[in-house]
């Protein structure tokens, strides 16, 4: 079985931010490191060389057998997009989604949108307080 290349590191994350080269990434990456400090009361670590991941959980697939430690939840100022890591996926989350803005999401729990300024801030702080209220449920699922 192959083995997860994104892990938790010791890279720091201010050095990780200040590299972004778009001002607005930069600048919305600040707000959502915020943002995220204070919804999920966790610190920052990066995962692999782009990723701000928040708590850490342990899982262990009842389908493959394969296990590992991945993040509660996550952003990364992509190139292309601001992508937001939501480990529960969104099914929970559908009537607040109608209220969030402009952006897309996968069917894995990504959320991607250009700037912070295409959605609504605070449905987004909802959604990230929906993520964490959910998390019990979640871990009683990898046990």
């Amino acid at each position: 079985m192959a083995e997860l290349k994104t892990k938790v590191n010791d890279a720091s994350v201010e050095k990780f931010i200040k590299s972004v080269k778009d001002e607005e990434k930069r600048n919305d990456s600040l707000v959502l490191l915020e943002l995220l400090k204070k919804t999920t009361k966790e610190q920052p670590k990066m995962w692999g060389s782009s990723i701000i991941g928040f708590g850490t959980y342990h899982y262990k697939s009842p389908s493959t057998g394969r296990e590992g430690d991945w993040f509660v939840t996550g952003f990364s100022p992509r190139k292309q997009n601001m992508t937001v890591y939501f480990t529960l996926g969104f099914q929970h989350m559908a009537s607040l989604m109608k209220g969030l803005g402009k952006y897309k999401k996968s069917a894995g729990g990504c959320l991607y949108f250009n700037k912070l300024g295409d959605i609504d801030i605070k449905v987004l702080k909802e959604m990230l307080t929906a993520n964490k209220k959910e998390l019990p449920n979640l871990l009683k699922r990898f046990k």
